[in-house]
């Protein structure tokens, strides 16, 4: 047989096998996409409670982190912090710790496989310190005698005030989740009004933090309602050695002014360490009262707004007692030095606080 001649023949049919398997074994074509990494990372921060009066946030540290990326398949996203979390949604939620205003920056990447792409985004964020000390106010009764303790008496208090504070239902009680003290026109002990003011002295102080109390202020010419901490050491120093925050004061006789002031060696009695703050409806509706007291400065707020600051620029025993325990005192005063001239035709005025509540 002639094998030349019959591969010869044979030989258009080899190379179109030959053409046809390398085609067939061909895993893609030029038209064909090869898979791509992630591309097009987005992202967002939003802080939780965060307004235009409360830009860094609420005090709950809490921030949401959105995020979207094409061909992604899971994200990782690092807090500033050291901490971080994996996950293969598009949004995760974090709360961050350690009291104060601080600034972070937060990364996301997007992955998929071996193959990834980041972004980036600072914020400010304010986390307020830890609760250490509160009232709530929700058992009815008279007020916790594992937390409060009365002044009672008369004499003037001081201030030349007319009233005998008493720790009787009638002036003091809690009731329907509020604390209500009332001052009364009535003849009692041989004075013309009666109140009350309780105290956490011996029960509960402390060294800087941030204390807020929610309350409603009473009406009436002359009432002087109150919310002030006191130096715990004040039996042994005496004031003002001992030192006076006073959270809130209000005149009757000028409704709608809240005062602050700070009482020391250096400024007392009428003290130039003060500021005023003119509020709405401080007798029909809430506000809360608060003070931020580090161991620099003094700053007193109506609901979140910070309105005075006490920093002295020479900080000295006489101008800063305020290095040492201090406990907490409501009151609602009648006329004195500061009160003024009291309506004659007052019959009752009432404090109600919804809460009080100290953090550090």
């Amino acid at each position: 047989m002639n094998y030349q001649k019959l591969f010869d023949q044979l030989r258009p049919f080899y190379c179109l096998l030959v053409t046809l398997t390398l085609l067939g074994c061909s895993s893609s074509s030029p038209d064909e996409e090869v898979p791509s990494g992630p591309s097009d990372l987005s992202m967002t921060v939003d802080i939780v409670g965060a307004t235009s009066a409360a830009p860094n946030g609420d005090g709950s540290g809490e921030v949401v982190v959105s995020f979207s990326a094409k061909n992604a398949t899971s994200y990782k996203v690092n807090f500033g912090n050291g901490d971080t979390k994996e996950t293969t949604s598009n949004s995760v939620s974090y709360k961050y710790v350690g009291n104060g205003t601080h600034t972070y920056k937060i990364f996301v990447s997007a992955y998929k496989g071996p193959d990834f792409v980041s972004a980036s985004e600072s914020l400010t964020i304010y986390v307020a310190p830890g609760l250490v000390w509160s009232d709530e106010f929700d058992e009815n009764g008279a007020p916790d005698s594992s937390k409060w303790g009365y002044d009672t008496g008369a004499g003037g208090w001081g201030n030349n005030e007319p009233q005998f504070y008493t720790s009787r239902s009638e002036n003091v009680k809690v009731e329907n989740g509020l604390l209500k003290i009332t001052a009364k026109k009535e003849t009692y002990e041989g004075a013309p009004y009666t109140s009350a003011r309780i105290k956490t002295q011996g029960k509960f102080s402390f060294k800087y933090g941030k204390v807020e109390v929610r309350a409603k202020l009473p009406e009436g010419g002359g009432t002087w309602p109150a919310i002030w901490m006191l130096g715990s050491n004040f039996q042994t120093v005496g004031w003002p050695a001992c030192g006076e925050i006073d959270i809130m004061e209000h005149k009757g006789n000028d409704p709608g002014v809240i005062h602050s002031a700070l009482h020391t060696p250096s400024s007392y009695g009428a003290t130039n360490n003060h500021g005023t703050k003119t509020v709405a409806n401080v007798s029909s509706e809430f506000h809360v009262y608060g003070v931020e007291w580090t161991s620099q400065k003094i700053a007193f707020s109506v609901d979140g707004n910070v309105f005075y600051t006490y920093m002295p620029a020479n900080k000295n025993g006489s101008t800063w007692p305020f290095d040492a325990n201090q406990f907490i005192i409501l009151n609602v005063a009648m006329g004195g030095v500061f009160g003024g001239d009291i309506d004659p035709d007052f019959t009752s005025g009432t404090m109600e606080i919804d809460y009080v509540r100290v953090y550090q």
